[in-house]
């Protein structure tokens, strides 16, 4: 499955991890999401270069989710995210992941080379 296969309206963000184990070498995040229709899984997002958790605590709520979508490559957060570099990064080929929430504008930007969805239950 891809990440346009899931059924993102009102599933559940249980868990966020983030491994930076091997800096610059193996930077991941792994969201777990109970997807009502299609199950619980462990969304993967690997080679990940950079990452905006604009999220609400303190709030007794499921952090159910809005909408999900791969934002296309005119999206501003990418592309100073390759001016940033300074052509150094012209060659890699990144995806911009953007999750929303449906609590007061929480948001999820992951700029990663993909992703690997794993079922876990």
């Amino acid at each position: 499955m891809n990440f346009n296969t899931f059924n993102w309206h009102d599933s559940v963000l249980q868990d966020i991890y983030i491994d930076r184990n091997q800096p610059g070498m193996k930077d991941s995040i792994k969201l777990k999401i109970n997807f009502p229709e299609q199950g619980l899984y462990y969304i993967i997002f690997e080679d990940v270069y950079w990452a905006n958790l604009y999220l609400n605590f303190g709030i007794v709520a499921e952090e159910a989710i809005l909408n999900a979508q791969i934002e296309d490559e005119n999206n501003d957060d990418l592309n100073n995210f390759y001016k940033k570099w300074k052509g150094l990064m012209n060659e890699v080929k990144l995806n911009l992941y953007k999750i929303e929430f449906n609590s007061s504008g929480s948001t999820i930007k992951i700029i990663a080379k993909n992703i690997n969805p794993k079922l876990i239950g």
